[in-house]
C-alpha cells in the first residue's frame, strides 16, 4: 500500500492515501444531484446517472472492493472565477490519473477507478448521439456518482478538500 501512494506521489498527486473501502460513508442521497443534472452530464454520458446504474447497484459495485487509493490534484487559479484555470486544472488531474493508473495496473488484480467530474475521455460522449460507448475500457466515472461525499472523503483521509485561495482541488480514486 505505502508503495501505491508514493507511486501516486511520484505521479504527480498533492497528496494520497490508502483506506478500508468498509470506511468510506456512502450517501445515496447525493445521487440527487445528477438526477436534477446540476453538472449537465445526467443522461447525456456512458459513464454517468443512470447509465451507469442505479446507486444501490453503483455503492455495491464499490463495496467489493477492500481498499482504495485516493489522491488528489492542487492546482493555483488566477482567481476563484478562473474556468480557463479550472479546466486545464482538471486535464492535469485526468493526467496524473492516467499515470496512477498504471501503477495500480500493474498490480494485476480488478479496479475501479472514479474520478472528478465524470468521464473525460472523449470531448462529446456517444450516448448524446445514442452511441454505444466509443472507449468503454478507458471510460470513468465520478466518486459522486458513486455516491461518495468527496469533502467527507477528504476529511477521512486526512486531506484538506479546500487547498487555499485561488486555488482548485479535485479528487480521484482506486478501488481495489
Amino acid at each position: 500500500m505505502e508503495d501505491l501512494v508514493k507511486k501516486a506521489i511520484t505521479a504527480g498527486a498533492y497528496r494520497a492515501g490508502v483506506m478500508e473501502v468498509k470506511k468510506i460513508k456512502f450517501d445515496a442521497g447525493l445521487r440527487a444531484y445528477c438526477e436534477a443534472n446540476a453538472c449537465g452530464h445526467y443522461n447525456r454520458n456512458h459513464m454517468c446517472p443512470p447509465a451507469i446504474g442505479t446507486k444501490e447497484e453503483t455503492i455495491r459495485q464499490a463495496q467489493q472492493y477492500r481498499f482504495a487509493l485516493i489522491f488528489q490534484t492542487v492546482s493555483e487559479l488566477e482567481d476563484s472565477f478562473d474556468v480557463e484555470g479550472m479546466q486545464e486544472a482538471l486535464k492535469k488531474h485526468d493526467e496524473v490519473a492516467l499515470r496512477i493508473e498504471r501503477a495500480v495496473r500493474e498490480q494485476g488484480k480488478p479496479y475501479l477507478q472514479l474520478t472528478a467530474g465524470g468521464c473525460h475521455v472523449c470531448p462529446r460522449c456517444a450516448k448524446t448521439e445514442d452511441k454505444p460507448c466509443r472507449f468503454p475500457q478507458k471510460a470513468i466515472s465520478s466518486l459522486e456518482a458513486y455516491c461518495i461525499n468527496v469533502a467527507t472523503l477528504a476529511a477521512d483521509c486526512g486531506m484538506n478538500y479546500i487547498n487555499g485561495q485561488n486555488t482548485v482541488t479535485y479528487f480521484g480514486g482506486f478501488f481495489f
